[in-house]
Order: structure tokens, then C-alpha cells, then sequence
């Protein structure tokens, strides 16, 4: 994790056992502001969840297990049975009813919910849980756009993203393949765009689409993608340092990846969702606000029939889950950005 988000952990010396970890302050002021959890109801029962992770890679793990250890002080006949066998899984389990609750690890996709339709007959109900991090790998860091160094671009709108990583598509002013277009001068201007990202069909692609394109599958044809390979070593490099290496080469070249990945030859342009919005950089103060526009948004859904309340035992952990304590945990145990007190209010509205 990354020292902004957690300060390392002081040694309990008076219990011999480790304490747990302190929030950095930002996020503790963030999370000092949402309302604690008091059980509406005494629930019993298990819970099911499904979710992000792998028998190999127990992504969120720790923060399901500090969840559900706390909350069963509060409801100690409360059951849990954990698979978290990654998020392509969860809401086919909520479907099929093998699962009561799913923590997924990026946006409901559209295939998901299509297919929780198809076996339900109604679509799932989706609440949003926390914020994607702003670096942190497997906790669903934030998109970000690059150009090279030497390029004097200063900022751009989502509307000129659709422009020029799409192709004839609804979102955007047109398509956008000079530096021209982007009111650059001189001998720039006249100069192709050359788009770099990852795969577009993979998932980092798919929130791009739907966050950038308004779900068209029209990109321009002169994307360059890439995925993981495998060194000779053994070791895998990842799409997003493989785009920035290819950007650092390329002074024409505009990129999609993160700050993880970045190099001296690079940097990262803010961004706004129209040119008279404010231009942001992702930080961690901007996700939790939402006023970065591509902030990732980390949902559960459950399964809930039109016109009934849902299961009292997800209901009352899902409030635990949208408090100061379950926000807390979150922010200490994760890579995840916690939620503001405006979105976690307005959630919360979804469980009545």
C-alpha cells in the first residue's frame, strides 16, 4: 500500500501484538464524517459473498474477514461463507442463488447484468462501496492520460478523449487525429495523434468505453494495445509500464495508463468532463470528491425482487459496510479509497 494511504503500524508494546494500521489523516478527517454503524435489528443467518480474488491472489480477503469479524461483535449469530473466486463469478452466483452477496472488484459490467436479468427476470441491485485507489494494483486504480514530456499540452475533457480514441462515436466533438484539433501550433499542429492503450476488449478497456465512449465499441483503428507479457526472467510486465515505454519514444503519442507505470519522459495531463468544469489530476482527495472523471467505482450487488426489502442480514451488513467503522476498515486493510458522506448518505438510501 502506498504511504499515503496507510502509515505503518506501531507495536501494541503493552499487549505484545501489533496495532492495527492508522489512516493517514486526510482520509481519517474524509471518514471522521460518516455516521457510525448502530444495528437497526438483531439478524441471524449467513451470508455468502463472492467476489474479487482467487484461491491464489486473496485480494480483499483481509478487508471481508475485518468486516465480518466486526461486525458479528454487534450480531454474533451472523455467518459467513466466503468464496471469492474473482469478479467474473460473483454475480452469476447471485443469479443462480449460490451466493447471497457479491464484492466485485471493478463496475457491474454489462454482461453481468444482462445475464443476472436472463436468470432473474429483473436486474440486480447495485450498491457502491467504496472508491477505486489512485495506484494501487488489484484495487482498481484510476485511469489516467499521458503525453510526452516534451509536448506543451496542458489539459483535456473527456469529450476530446472520446474524440481521439474513438471513431465516429456519439460522446465526443468528432474525431480528433491532429495536435492541431487539440489547439497546439506551429509545427505540431499539422502532426498525426498516435493513441496508445491497453487491450480494448479486456477490462480496463471495457470502463473506458462505457465511462469515454458512451458505450461505443468504435475506436480508431490506429490504437495501439497492449497486455502483460512475460519476461525471460520469468517476471510479467504489465500493459500499463509497456504503454508508457512506448510513449516515452514516441513525442506524438498520447497514452492511457497510471502513475504506477510512469516515467521521466512522461506526465500526466488533468482532466475535466467538459472545458468549463474544473481540470483535475487524480489524487485521493479528487476520487473521493468524484471530480476526477475517471475514478473506478467498487460495487456489491445483491439480489433483490421489485417491490420487497431485501434479506435483513445483507441489509444490515451492507449498513455496516456504508459507516464510519466499515469505511474505516476499509481505508486500513485495502488499497481502496473510502466514500464521501454525500454518496455514502445516498446509498445507504438504496437498502430501505
Amino acid at each position: 500500500m502506498k504511504a499515503w494511504l496507510i502509515l505503518p503500524a506501531l507495536l501494541c508494546l503493552a499487549a505484545g501484538e501489533p496495532a492495527a494500521p492508522r489512516v493517514d489523516p486526510a482520509l481519517a478527517a474524509v471518514i471522521a464524517q460518516l455516521p457510525a454503524y448502530a444495528p437497526a435489528e438483531r439478524v441471524s443467518g449467513t451470508i455468502s459473498i463472492w467476489g474479487h480474488g482467487s484461491p491464489k491472489h486473496d485480494f480483499v480477503g483481509d478487508l471481508v474477514r475485518r468486516w465480518f469479524a466486526e461486525f458479528r461483535k454487534l450480531q454474533p449469530t451472523a455467518q459467513l461463507d466466503y468464496r471469492m473466486y474473482g469478479t467474473a463469478s460473483a454475480v452469476p452466483a447471485l443469479a443462480t442463488g449460490a451466493g447471497t452477496l457479491a464484492v466485485l472488484g471493478e463496475e457491474l459490467s454489462p454482461d453481468a447484468e444482462r445475464t443476472f436479468r436472463r436468470a432473474r427476470g429483473y436486474g440486480p441491485t447495485v450498491i457502491e462501496i467504496a472508491n477505486g485507489s489512485v495506484d494501487t494494483n488489484y484495487f482498481d486504480y484510476a485511469h489516467m492520460i499521458f503525453v510526452h514530456r516534451d509536448n506543451p499540452l496542458a489539459k483535456l475533457t473527456v469529450g476530446q478523449l472520446a474524440g481521439i480514441f474513438g471513431a465516429g462515436n456519439r460522446c465526443g466533438p468528432g474525431d480528433i487525429r491532429t495536435w492541431g484539433q487539440l489547439g497546439l501550433k506551429g509545427p505540431r499542429a499539422d502532426r498525426t495523434i498516435t493513441p496508445y492503450a491497453w487491450k480494448t476488449d479486456v477490462d480496463f478497456g471495457l470502463f473506458f468505453r462505457e465511462r469515454v465512449l458512451c458505450n461505443s465499441h468504435r475506436w480508431n483503428p490506429a490504437v495501439r494495445e497492449y497486455m502483460p507479457v512475460t519476461a525471460p526472467d520469468g517476471t510479467v510486465v504489465q500493459h500499463g509500464q509497456l504503454v508508457l515505454e512506448a510513449l516515452a519514444r514516441d513525442p506524438d503519442g498520447i497514452a492511457i495508463s497510471n502513475v504506477r507505470f510512469a516515467n521521466p519522459m512522461v506526465r500526466a495531463l488533468p482532466l475535466a468532463w467538459t472545458a468549463r468544469g474544473g481540470f483535475v489530476a487524480a489524487t485521493p482527495a479528487s476520487l473521493i470528491e468524484r471530480r476526477y472523471p475517471l475514478v473506478r467505482i467498487i460495487p456489491a450487488v445483491v439480489d433483490r425482487e421489485p417491490g420487497k426489502p431485501l434479506r435483513p442480514i445483507e441489509r444490515e451488513f451492507l449498513r455496516y459496510i456504508l459507516s464510519r467503522e466499515g469505511q474505516t476498515a476499509l481505508a486500513e486493510v485495502s488499497g481502496y479509497l473510502p466514500l464521501n458522506r454525500a454518496t455514502l448518505l445516498r446509498e445507504r438510501e438504496k437498502l430501505k
